[in-house]
């Protein structure tokens, strides 16, 4: 592409609308749509699977990045409100301290941004103000920017999946269908034959043929009618349950990434868009097929009676169909931020019964009504917006077919006086002139349908066109179950390519029957390594094996089929206790199901109870406490008779005599057992400790041993037990030796002085800051962009923290105490350093940005 194509001299080039469906990618939907706008055909899935964000949000050095690999020069810029219009438009805009939007217009009112989390938007100056941080990214297309290969087609048949008898039940109804058009075509004919030869010659035997011909064609007419309604109705119901079931099975096998990237309304909503689908396949596609033929035949008559008036019919048609595209674009755009509102307010109304315990004892109840009731009145005004678009076009058809009417009325008539035409070849054209209105109108509106099917079809394809998980077929497992080993061979792992390693490069081993507990400061990478063991994500380096063989060989059925897996957020489902320990077996033996509900200790507490184990409980309206819930989830994983058992602070709700008796019940099983674990009595129980900090494995040792692990950066003693301790760093150490100490005083000790901390924060910020990481201007720094380096030589204020956030969402992440005092003095930095600077520069120039790996937004 040559430098003047870097030039926006051209009319008609418009910038796409497109959303994000993960929550972190608003960055990613944004370059997409500057992306299409100079012509890069390539949808967000397509460039989710070349240049994926984490999910931990992405800074503006990644977006420039991920810029320069599609062909794009980029210039950062720091500016003022007013120097908006002086941007080159789209440009990608800084929002609201998280979150990344596209600026397509401006003018004196405000301007007009696509935003990838709500759609288009149009915005005062005063909430613009409120909302833009003064960053901006303009982008401009290089020589090595170019077409996109093309992305992968949305099918029907990937998105509904195999199903069987579909062609022929779709050709009977076709079959039908014609029949039934061929009767109706054959009513006009009816009407003129019966004024040009029975009326003027008076022949009432002619008179009464006719009327039982016709009684007859209506006869044939209606049986076929209904009995197409009927095979209809079936067929419907069948592609509905197969399509589903397809979809469903499909849905389910997906990774479990997919999952944690998504808004559960969302994910509804998108499954929901499958029966739009299937009601225009069933019933508008079979339709728009006959309208198209029977529209041809009505218009070859009407060529045969008068074609000067059949011209004008056809005119008339090609103005409708005009009309009608004209308000596609609107109208699917509406349609489009409709559907992705009502998502938003599935999510936070599901979001609200999940968390409603909550919500109540922080008195949230009146905030969780007026979030709701704003998302209910931005879904209402999308539906509204289509509602008007379609007053509008219904009004402007009506006013177009009615004149039609009376032109051709009067066309007709005068036809008739001057004896050019028949008065029953009048009111023969006259119905086959509202025929050919009637089924040209619907085709086209059954294609203005098709075409809007493809907005849900490519919300579909999200699910549809995602990898599920690699199946295997299910192999007899050795008897007697025996307790495997698990060996690590240089395994690293890390959330997105461009994010830090989790893992990195991790090699263990645990022997057949060997207890071993990892500990280390949250975050450090435990829970992650725990998924790589359950095969819920997999290594980018490295291989895991399973008695030497290679986990990837065994498959994951046949991996799961002999673990047992506690994580920390694991959920109970709706049924009874006994179902829930099973896991709703077809056929639950009910001696085990007792068996291990008395080695997680929770046998008494449900005899207890006046159901026992018949006691209904599910996700929500559970009885059980939050300990009795646990033990439940331990007896579910000990159910399954596994081989390895996998716990992810299995016991952390408990107290200590039952976290004894569990683990003492844990001791005596022949089982390989890899535990997380914060708290003494656990770690004390196993046979080997490791400690993990920072996707690296410290040093790992036998419990017996009389030395301790000590951790960088961390107070919770609680992590540490009989081991090696790490040397070299002059950071705040903990370091115990549980061998001569009690644990309860052990876990006493560790939790000391945590509230003096807490006590010491008492600074009021002189700002109103937000609770994100501000970015005071201080020093100055170089910068130049990858290719566009005309301002290369300014010296610019230097960004120094991190800004973090959740793009398109309601909120950040949480800081700590420090990080909050920090926050409050960055900010007040920032706003002191802003006012010095307006007072210092009376002409606000466009300004680069240093140091972009420091804003970091969702």
């Amino acid at each position: 592409m040559t430098i003047t194509n870097r030039l926006n001299l051209g009319w008609g080039r418009r910038t796409p609308m497109i959303l994000q469906t993960e929550a972190s990618e608003c960055g990613l939907a944004s370059l997409a749509m500057i992306a299409g706008y100079f012509g890069y055909d390539a949808d967000l899935a397509d460039m989710r699977r070349r240049y994926g964000f984490s999910l931990k949000g992405a800074t503006l050095k990644d977006v420039v990045r991920i810029a320069d690999q599609i062909g794009f020069a980029t210039r950062p810029l720091r500016l003022e409100l007013e120097e908006l219009p002086r941007l080159r438009l789209p440009c990608i805009l800084h929002w609201d301290l998280n979150h990344f939007v596209v600026l397509v217009g401006t003018d004196r009112s405000g301007c007009v941004i696509h935003d990838p989390a709500f759609g288009l938007r149009h915005l005062k100056p005063a909430e613009l103000s409120r909302r833009f941080t003064g960053v901006a990214l303009e982008l401009y297309p290089t020589d090595r920017f170019g077409p996109a290969a093309a992305p992968p087609r949305v099918r029907f048949r990937r998105l509904l999946g195999r199903m069987v008898g579909v062609k022929r039940a779709l050709s009977h109804q076709l079959a039908m269908a014609v029949a039934i058009e061929v009767f109706a075509m054959a009513s006009p004919l009816f009407m003129g034959w019966v004024v040009d030869h029975a009326l003027v010659t008076a022949d009432h035997d002619l008179l009464l043929t006719l009327v039982l011909g016709f009684l007859l064609l209506l006869v044939l007419q209606t049986s076929i009618t209904a009995m197409r309604s009927w095979m209809l109705m079936g067929l419907s119901a069948t592609l509905k349950v197969q399509s589903r079931a397809n979809l469903f099975s499909h849905l389910i096998s997906l990774p479990a990434s997919f999952f944690e990237a998504r808004h559960l309304g969302d994910v509804t909503s998108r499954f929901a868009s499958q029966e739009t689908i299937l009601s225009a396949i069933t019933t508008e596609l079979v339709e728009a097929v006959m309208d198209g033929l029977m529209t041809g035949l009505t218009l070859a008559i009407m060529l045969v009676i008068a074609p000067d008036m059949a011209a004008i019919v056809v005119g008339t048609a090609v103005l409708y169909g005009i009309l009608r595209w004209v308000s596609y674009s609107p109208l699917r755009q509406a349609s489009m931020e409709a559907i992705v509102w009502r998502a938003k307010l599935d999510s936070h109304f599901l979001e609200t019964l999940r968390g409603i315990r909550t919500i109540k004892l922080f008195n949230g109840q009146e905030d969780r009504r007026a979030h709701w009731l704003n998302l209910l009145i931005e879904v209402t005004n999308r539906q509204l917006t289509t509602q008007k678009l379609a007053f509008l076009f219904q009004t402007g058809n009506r006013l177009l077919l009615g004149l039609l009417r009376i032109l051709i009325i009067w066309l007709a008539a005068r036809q008739v006086l001057s004896n050019a035409l028949s008065i029953g070849l009048m009111l023969a054209f006259i119905a086959y002139k509202d025929q050919f209105i009637g089924r040209v109108s619907v085709l086209i509106d059954r294609a203005v349908d098709l075409k809007m099917l493809r907005l849900h079809a490519e919300r579909l394809s999200d699910i549809a066109l995602t990898e599920p998980e690699t199946r295997s077929s299910l192999m007899p497992l050795p008897g007697g179950h025996p307790p495997p080993a698990i060996e690590l061979r240089n395994v690293s792992f890390r959330y997105s390519e461009h994010e830090p390693w989790v893992l990195d490069n991790i090699s263990l081993r645990v022997d057949a029957e060997e207890s071993v507990a990892i500990v280390g400061p949250s975050g450090g990478g435990k829970s992650t390594l725990l998924k790589l063991l359950a095969g819920l994500v997999q290594p980018d380096h490295g291989e895991i094996l399973i008695d030497g063989e290679p986990l990837a060989r065994i498959g994951l059925e046949n991996h799961r089929a002999r673990i047992g897996v506690v994580m920390q957020d694991d959920q109970l489902f709706a049924g009874s206790i006994a179902d829930n320990i099973s896991f709703f077996s077809e056929r639950p033996d009910h001696e085990r199901v007792v068996e291990c509900a008395k080695r997680a200790a929770v046998h008494d507490d449900i005899m207890a109870m006046p159901m026992g184990y018949g006691t209904l409980i599910g996700d929500m309206g559970t009885v059980l406490s939050g300990g009795q819930k646990q033990r439940v989830v331990i007896a579910r994983a000990l159910y399954r008779q596994p081989s390895i058992l996998l716990l992810d602070e299995a016991t952390s709700h408990l107290d200590i005599e039952r976290e004894k008796l569990v683990n003492n019940a844990f001791g005596k099983m022949r089982i390989t057992r890899i535990v997380i674990a914060h708290r003494p009595e656990t770690i004390r129980m196993s046979g080997r400790v490791i400690a993990l900090d920072h996707g690296k494995i410290l040093q790992h040792h036998a419990v017996g041993e009389k030395r301790p692990i000590t951790i960088k950066g961390t107070s919770d003693h609680s992590f540490v037990d009989k081991s090696v301790a790490t040397s070299g760093s002059s950071k705040k150490h903990a370091s115990y030796d549980y061998g001569s100490v009690n644990a309860e005083d052990v876990y006493r000790r560790s939790r000391r002085g945590k509230g003096k901390k807490n006590s010491a924060r008492q600074k009021k910020p002189r700002y109103n800051c937000p609770d994100v990481k501000s970015y005071p201007l201080e020093e100055t720094e170089l910068i130049s962009s990858p290719e566009y380096r005309e301002d290369s030589n300014i010296r610019l204020p230097k960004i120094s923290p991190e800004i973090s956030g959740q793009g398109g969402s309601n909120g950040g992440r949480s800081a700590s105490g420090s990080e909050i005092e920090n926050q409050e003095e960055q900010c007040q930095l920032e706003h002191e350093a802003q006012d010095n600077q307006k007072q210092q520069q009376a002409t606000p120039t466009l300004t680069s940005i240093g140091r972009l790996d420091q804003l970091k937004l969702w």
